[in-house]
C-alpha cells in the first residue's frame, strides 16, 4: 500500500498528536496538588501485577508438556527469574538472567 504525500503527512501528524496527547493528558487531568482519585490509585496498584501475569500467560501459551523438552527450559527460566528477584530485588537483572538461562538452555541443552 502506497500513501500519497498528503496522506503521509496526515498520518505523521495524527501519530504526533496522539503521542503528545498521551503525554500531556495525565498532567492536565491530575494537576499537582489535586488529590488522586481512588480509582486511579487502585488501578495503579492492580495493573502492574495484572500486566505481569498476562505476559507470563502469553509467553507460556505454546508450551507443550508433551514436546521433547517437556517445558523444562521455560520452568527453569521462570524459577531463575523468581529466585533472582527474591535475592537481588532488581527487575532488570531478574528478566535478563531468566532470558539468558532460557536462551542457553534452548540453544545448547535442548537443541
Amino acid at each position: 500500500m502506497h500513501l500519497s504525500a498528503p496522506q503521509t503527512l496526515i498520518l505523521i501528524l495524527a501519530v504526533a498528536v496522539g503521542a503528545q496527547l498521551t503525554r500531556w493528558l495525565p498532567f492536565l487531568l491530575l494537576p499537582e496538588g489535586k488529590e488522586i482519585p481512588k480509582t486511579v490509585e487502585y488501578l495503579g496498584k492492580l495493573l502492574p501485577a495484572a500486566a505481569m501475569g498476562l505476559l507470563v500467560v502469553y509467553c507460556l501459551r505454546n508450551v507443550s508438556l508433551f514436546a521433547p523438552s517437556h517445558g523444562i527450559p521455560e520452568a527453569a527460566a521462570i524459577l531463575a527469574v523468581g529466585l533472582l528477584h527474591w535475592r537481588k530485588g532488581n527487575v532488570l537483572l531478574s528478566i535478563a538472567g531468566g532470558t539468558a538461562l532460557y536462551m542457553v538452555l534452548i540453544q545448547t541443552v535442548f537443541a
